[in-house]
């Protein structure tokens, strides 16, 4: 892979690495919405929800359009939510390994105990 494609690659990634633009990106997963929306959405302050729609859109992430008053976003690439999904699963595999590791440490704490 060129090294421009891996600028671009980690800056998408960059964009993700935050938990309020994942909330931002989750929350219209269903759809086009409101700035209006989004804020009280997420519970961010105007300006922190405003500086992440900011970074998402420079990255490619979010798209966003004027009606009237209203300033509308929406997910510009659906593979983004596949990204997201992929990374729920890895922690969701990484949780079930936790959880055996700690029920395996229990067991010998138990049997050291008995």
């Amino acid at each position: 892979m060129e090294d421009k494609q891996l600028e671009l690659m980690a800056e998408v990634l960059r964009a993700l690495g935050h938990p309020l633009r994942l909330k931002i990106i989750e929350f219209l997963r269903v759809g086009e919405r409101c700035v209006c929306e989004i804020i009280p959405a997420v519970g961010a302050e105007q300006s922190v929800v405003s500086k992440h729609l900011s970074v998402l859109r420079q990255a490619g992430i979010l798209e966003a359009r004027k009606e009237g008053l209203r300033v509308l976003y929406r997910i510009r690439d659906p593979a983004v939510l596949e990204l997201c999904d992929l990374a729920r699963e890895i922690i969701a595999r990484r949780l079930g390994e936790l959880a055996e590791l700690i029920t395996t440490l229990e067991g010998f704490t138990r049997q050291k105990n008995e």
